[in-house]
């Protein structure tokens, strides 16, 4: 089920680095004090779903560095670069290098976190986005459930998972991460841009 990031896999490109300002990106996450992130190049980015994904960047050094995506970086970035925070970049390599080459590879970390979930502002009944925030895997499938049974929604280039109709608004949501593991998520109401935590994580591998 995954995308082009696959488990397993070392991957090879170049790192450069920006200022992450706040600390928010395309994935829009919000506002964040972790500055260990790094925006996935836009064919890697694969319409979102780099996003939340854990990455170990590895330099020629031999120093590494993990980072969480919480962002897209626009062509002409290549596949297989990373733009890292100026933070991550520096655990690698003198900032004042710029560039440097890397090889990286898919993590599923340790955590004590539990997965989010976020109604987009302007969410109703008849038309909702939602969000998944703090998931220790990538997320592969987001479905809610209707009066016919799972209804899986499409995902937009911002992160957030798109009922153009409405169906499901406010119901029960199920989440695949992309090793295949489902997680039901009950009793999430509809309360636009109020980040609702639940229980439950998905397992590490």
């Amino acid at each position: 089920m995954a995308g082009r990031i696959r488990p397993e896999t070392t991957y090879r490109g170049t790192a450069t680095h920006y200022d992450a300002g706040t600390g928010d990106g395309a994935c829009l996450y919000g506002p964040s004090d972790d500055r260990m992130t790094a925006a996935m190049n836009h064919t890697d980015y694969e319409s979102s779903k780099a996003c939340g994904a854990y990455v170990r960047v590895r330099a020629a050094s031999g120093a590494s560095v993990t980072v969480r995506i919480t962002n897209e970086c626009p062509l002409p970035c290549a596949p297989g670069q990373l733009d890292l925070s100026a933070q991550a970049f520096a655990e690698l390599a003198a900032p004042s290098l710029g560039r440097i080459q890397v090889t990286w590879s898919l993590l599923s970390p340790s955590t004590s976190d539990t997965v989010s979930i976020r109604y987009k502002t302007g969410s109703s009944r008849w038309w909702c986005a939602i969000q998944v925030i703090g998931h220790r895997n990538p997320v592969a499938r987001l479905e809610v459930r209707t009066g016919g049974g799972w209804h899986q929604l499409p995902r937009t280039d911002y992160n957030y998972f798109l009922s153009g109709q409405g169906s499901g608004c406010g119901g029960a949501i199920r989440i695949t991460d992309i090793y295949g593991e489902p997680l039901v998520l009950n009793g999430i109401a509809l309360r636009p841009d109020a980040v609702q935590p639940t229980r439950v994580q998905f397992a590490q591998h």
